[in-house]
């Protein structure tokens, strides 16, 4: 669609000042921390970049956590004072319920979730034997529906943010491991034509923010690499818990763009590309940002 001369006008003009102020100060990572958590088990925050990357970001990848404040990378370093945890609880809670036409619980299944659940985050989304890309939402769903007769929830819901937080803990500190090959090439593909997609008004892609611009400041938010192995996360901005999705449909929305669903194709290989940027670094989740 021929966009008329005003509308031109608008978008050169939110571009340029989006470079303007993304180039007018700018910040490496944190150099001079580290984070272990409750004093005892170190996660290390980068390493050497994925050879698929091609040099886009350098010789080296970065967590999210080094882009943050003192304060905001002090929460992550204490589960007893990272918010996220409250979920985390409210989620192995949900693990041991009954519940669905089948009064089955997860545990009944996959019996505790320490043993049965870790490894799992660190290697999804990933292609099942019928050929499709599913998330950690998607087995989840699976699960309820089909073994418990339950309802399913939905991709953004608080009860699903407290699942995918309990089981993505079971994997923290392990690399992660997405597999970009073989039957999840044709999705990883997707995913990475749709990162470098520019949307919305702003014309911008998620390359703009996170590949070319990442240590400059926009506003007041310290742009990083915008990698998602922490994920589902605290968003202190949104004084909750947030899912990858969630954030994928914030980012597309910055742009003045219509995002994709939450749980849509589109995001899934989204979500496989972006995670494999991040092959090296370790699952952080659930991870405190700004």
């Amino acid at each position: 669609m021929k966009l008329p001369r005003s509308s031109k006008m608008a978008t050169s003009l939110a571009a340029a000042t989006f470079a303007f102020i993304a180039s007018s100060a700018s910040a490496e990572p944190v150099k001079d921390d580290q984070l272990i958590v409750n004093g005892e088990e170190e996660i290390a925050t980068e390493a050497p970049a994925p050879p698929h990357l091609d040099g886009a970001v350098g010789d080296t990848i970065y967590s999210g956590w080094l882009f943050r404040d003192t304060e905001t990378r002090a929460m992550q370093k204490d589960d007893f004072d990272n918010p996220m945890f409250l979920f985390v609880d409210a989620g192995i809670e949900a693990w041991n319920t009954r519940e669905g036409t089948a009064e089955k619980s997860c545990a009944d299944c996959h019996n505790e979730i320490e043993d049965s659940m870790k490894g799992l985050r660190a290697e999804l989304p990933k292609v099942t034997p019928e050929g499709e890309l599913w998330s950690l939402e998607n087995y989840v769903n699976d699960c309820r529906t089909n073994r418990m007769g339950a309802e399913p929830w939905g991709w953004n819901s608080q009860e699903m943010k407290n699942m995918t937080a309990a089981i993505g803990v079971q994997s923290r500190g392990m690399p992660v491991a997405v597999e970009i090959d073989g039957d999840a090439a044709p999705f990883w593909e997707k995913g990475k034509d749709m990162y470098y997609t520019r949307y919305g008004q702003l014309e911008m892609s998620c390359a703009n923010c996170h590949e070319d611009n990442f240590g400059n400041y926009i506003r007041s938010d310290h742009l990083s690499q915008g990698q998602i192995n922490g994920f589902p996360l605290y968003r202190l901005k949104d004084q909750g818990a947030v899912s990858t999705h969630q954030r994928f449909v914030g980012c597309v929305r910055d742009t003045r763009g219509v995002p994709f669903e939450a749980g849509s194709q589109e995001f899934r290989e989204l979500e496989l590309y972006v995670a494999s940027r991040g092959l090296g670094l370790l699952v952080e989740t659930p991870a405190v940002r700004h």
